[in-house]
């Protein structure tokens, strides 16, 4: 079992959701579409040679996201991490995959 994080800004919050969803990341026993979500300001400076989808290349950007969290077992991560690249905004989104210990 993994635990996904991903910060997604917050016009892209559903489409974000929903694609993680999709490849059956949030799945907890009987339970779908499970996560959790806080609001908070995230900030990136775009260097040269991006692309950036929000913001100017060499100005600091803040930028209203959301931080989302949720499970996805061991063999649909790989889809689960494709299926978000593909939904989010942003050239390079900033995330974490952790392993899980299950008892």
């Amino acid at each position: 079992m993994y635990k996904i994080v991903v910060y997604v800004p917050e016009e892209n919050l559903d489409e974000v959701k929903n694609a993680l969803f999709s490849s059956g990341a949030g799945k907890i026993g009987e339970y779908d579409k499970c996560c959790w979500q806080v609001k908070g300001v995230g900030q990136f400076r775009p260097l040269s040679g991006s692309n950036p989808y929000i913001g100017s290349q060499g100005e600091i950007e803040k930028v209203s996201e959301y931080r989302v969290e949720l499970v996805c077992s061991d063999e649909l991560i790989k889809p689960a991490i494709l299926a978000m690249k593909k939904a989010h905004p942003y050239e390079e989104p900033a995330y974490d995959v952790w392993r899980l210990e299950v008892f």
